[in-house]
């Protein structure tokens, strides 16, 4: 008898066990998940967004209240919609499964199948997003009140007037509609509707509550000239750059950008603004506009990401996104109508030289070990056909770089008499190259005598893992071409001016 209590009490005791591990907590309405819980919460539930988080990650402590007044906005609508975190620095196996690069990183989950998360950050931008891929992607629209409630209710909507919804460019509409994320989409048969914004025939308007009100769409209704035409006028025509703003500046259609440093406190804004906008009417489509309040501390690394100092504002930069960044400097700041319209006509026509950064050359620079190079001197050293020359691409602020450090240090020591190696580091903040893109810190690169082969290191980051890849011409901890980490989105947790935030 005693046997079989013990044994029933050890069952419930294994019972309690698996029903703690399975069971979900909620911290300030969004769920906790664990490996224990994970699966349960993203199949029982039909719609999950997860965030994957690290406590010290800047850019997640910034998220966390957008994320909670989201998650209490859904409730208040009684959605189906839950919000969830999962510590990715204690959840590694979680975070590994998921492909977690950076953070955050916010994943879908629909019955359990994940899908990219790609909306904005605020509470109303994540809730909108997730009405869009939970509900029809258009609000049906049933009389002049209903298309003035909902005009009222965002800075930007989008209302399609077709007699027919289904029509093929009514299904054109829609399917822009569910492909946009960032904005309301309404649609409308009601005669009534027509009449009131003077259309006879099927037509969409683009409102908004800024610039010229209103824009009326003229093009072919297919569904990617729709997308283009919501992108070109869905944001005013010179946005100024602050945390609300940048996921729509760095995440829209548009990848060609005329950044406009200016200080609110010297009145820039007041003197150049009206300048700023009548050359951006011109490019609508092709150039946004983005004014940047260098008043702002959190701006200043935007500015030592470009090269610039304080005394340069007012200043000029273009950077398009789409050419790892390609930065296009001014001849000089002038920032009259037409000088700005010159040279974004420049750059459009392809006239613009890449405006590349370069410290001065250290008079000291081989006087250590570790060879400083700059932009300057960079080809000399590292195409040396004569020498194997390794390069560590670094940047000050960056907490893995100042880890291999001393590393780094120990590696020139041993290597410094070498005939045919050269130990060599650059900050790779301040000097850039035609013919490199650094797309993450630090990144150790080989540059092969003779053949000026380029061979990326991805091995043990120790004394002995980067000798032997230098002893063996770049063969030991090569990188595959696709398997290079990220770190520097992992490394500082939003210090980094990446596309996203710049």
């Amino acid at each position: 008898m005693r046997v079989g209590v013990t044994f029933a009490v050890l069952l419930a005791t294994l019972a309690l066990a698996v029903s703690a591990d399975e069971e979900i907590t909620d911290d300030e309405g969004v769920l906790v998940l664990t490996k224990g819980n994970f699966k349960k919460a993203t199949e029982d539930n039909e719609f999950v967004l997860v965030e994957f988080y690290a406590p010290w990650c800047g850019h997640c402590k910034a998220l966390a209240p957008e994320y909670v007044k989201a998650a209490g906005k859904l409730v208040e609508q009684e959605s189906a919609i839950k919000l969830a975190k999962v510590d990715a620095t204690e959840e590694t196996e979680l975070a590994e499964e998921h492909g977690v690069r950076g953070y955050p990183t916010l994943k879908f989950f629909r019955s359990g199948k994940p899908i990219e998360y790609n909306g904005g950050r605020q509470a109303d931008e994540i809730v909108s997003w997730l009405l869009k891929k939970t509900g029809p992607p258009a609000k049906l629209i049933a009389s002049v009140e209903d298309v003035k409630a909902f005009i009222e209710e965002k800075p930007v909507v989008v209302i399609g007037f077709f007699k027919d919804q289904e029509s093929a460019e009514a299904k054109e509409f829609l399917a822009a509609a569910s492909s946009t994320d960032d904005f309301p989409f309404g649609i409308t048969s009601e005669a009534a509707v027509f009449s009131e914004y003077g259309l006879e025939a099927d037509g969409i308007i683009l409102f908004k509550d800024f610039d010229e009100g209103k824009n009326v769409y003229d093009g072919d209704v297919t569904e990617a000239e729709i997308t283009k035409f919501v992108a070109a006028n869905s944001l005013p025509l010179v946005v100024d750059f602050n945390h609300e703003t940048a996921s729509k500046i760095f995440g829209g259609e548009i990848k060609s950008h005329l950044l406009v440093f200016l200080s609110k406190e010297a009145g820039h804004y007041d003197a150049h603004l009206e300048a700023c906008r009548g050359a951006a009417k011109g490019f609508k489509g092709q150039v946004l506009f983005v004014t940047i309040n260098t008043d702002e501390e959190d701006h200043s690394r935007i500015l030592e990401f470009f090269g610039m100092k304080k005394e340069e504002v007012p200043g000029l930069r273009i950077i398009k996104l789409e050419e790892d960044m390609a930065k296009y400097k001014p001849e000089s700041y002038d920032l009259s109508e037409s000088a700005l319209v010159s040279f974004v006509q420049s750059f459009l026509d392809g006239k613009l030289r890449q405006h590349l950064l370069s410290q001065e050359i250290p008079e000291d620079w081989e006087k250590e070990p570790v060879k400083v190079l700059v932009a300057a001197n960079f080809d000399e050293v590292a195409f040396n056909k004569e020498k194997d020359v390794l390069v560590e691409f670094y940047a000050p602020w960056c907490g893995h770089c100042k880890q291999l450090a001393p590393i780094y240090d120990q590696l020139g020591e041993k290597f410094k008499d070498h005939d045919s190696i050269v130990i060599g580091k650059m900050d790779a903040t301040a000097n850039e190259l035609e013919h490199t893109k650094i797309q993450s810190f630090p990144t150790l690169k080989l540059y092969k005598k003779e053949t000026n082969e380029v061979v990326e290191y991805n091995g043990e980051r120790t004394l002995e893992g980067i000798s032997k890849f230098l002893e063996t011409g770049g063969i030991y901890g090569q990188a595959a071409p696709d398997d290079i980490e990220d770190e520097e989105e992992i490394d500082e947790g939003g210090d980094v001016p990446t596309k996203d935030e710049l």
